[in-house]
């Protein structure tokens, strides 16, 4: 089989109205669903620390129950199943933003439950001393130091996020790995497209990965 690649009908105007339209979506999708997976998530995690079972039981199910089934599956269901249950169809778009929020948030949960966990007692035995109430103490003790202990593994999530954002090709969204299969169909070079795809995300994660790694040396020299 003799294998021919030609990657010469790459443009700028062809990166331009496939390729970035797709970018643009996989970027937006990965910062909502980091910020609302940390929001949910820190929630989840302050239900299961709560120490109130009518708080953790729930918290629990649901991290675990998300975090045992495939993303791609949770896309599917919510994609064709949500449409059949309130009697109208949703945008893949819009789908795939609730769904990645839904999900990412179990695997938030945990990384913020660890980062609470990592703090001293003894400074929340201070907080309370100084009587403040438990919210107080979270917000201004607690959550801040937590963040900044679980922020190089909060930004490697995201980084894997990024990555996940191409399984909503599964239900039409136009994604960065969608922008490339146009174009390469449209030029008739679908397996240069793919490959140029895989090139395009080993270039952003790596760079990003290594960017991740700096920070985290300088956070490990501050402590």
């Amino acid at each position: 089989m003799n294998l021919n690649l030609d990657f010469s009908f790459y443009n700028w105007d062809l990166i331009s109205n496939f390729v970035l339209k797709g970018l643009y979506f996989s970027l937006m999708l990965t910062i909502v669903a980091t910020i609302g997976g940390i929001i949910f998530g820190t929630v989840l995690a302050l239900m299961r620390l709560s120490g109130k079972k009518w708080l953790d039981t729930p918290a629990t199910i649901y991290v675990n129950g998300m975090r045992s089934i495939p993303l791609v599956m949770v896309i599917l269901w919510f994609f064709l199943l949500v449409p059949l249950l309130i009697g109208r169809p949703i945008g893949a778009e819009v789908s795939a933003v609730v769904t990645f929020i839904a999900f990412e948030a179990a695997y938030f949960s945990e990384i913020m439950r660890a980062g609470i966990q990592s703090i001293p007692r003894g400074q929340v035995h201070a907080g309370q001393a100084l009587g403040m109430s438990y919210g107080q103490n979270m917000k201004l003790v607690v959550l801040p130091q937590a963040f900044r202990n679980m922020l190089p593994v909060l930004l490697t999530q995201t980084i894997i996020l990024f990555q996940d954002t191409s399984l909503v090709y599964a239900i039409g969204a136009y994604d960065m790995l969608k922008g490339f299969e146009v174009a390469g169909k449209n030029f008739g070079r679908p397996i240069e497209a793919y490959l140029a795809a895989a090139v395009v995300y080993f270039v952003m994660c790596y760079a990003l990965s290594w960017s991740v790694k700096q920070l985290h040396k300088k956070i490990a020299i501050i402590r």
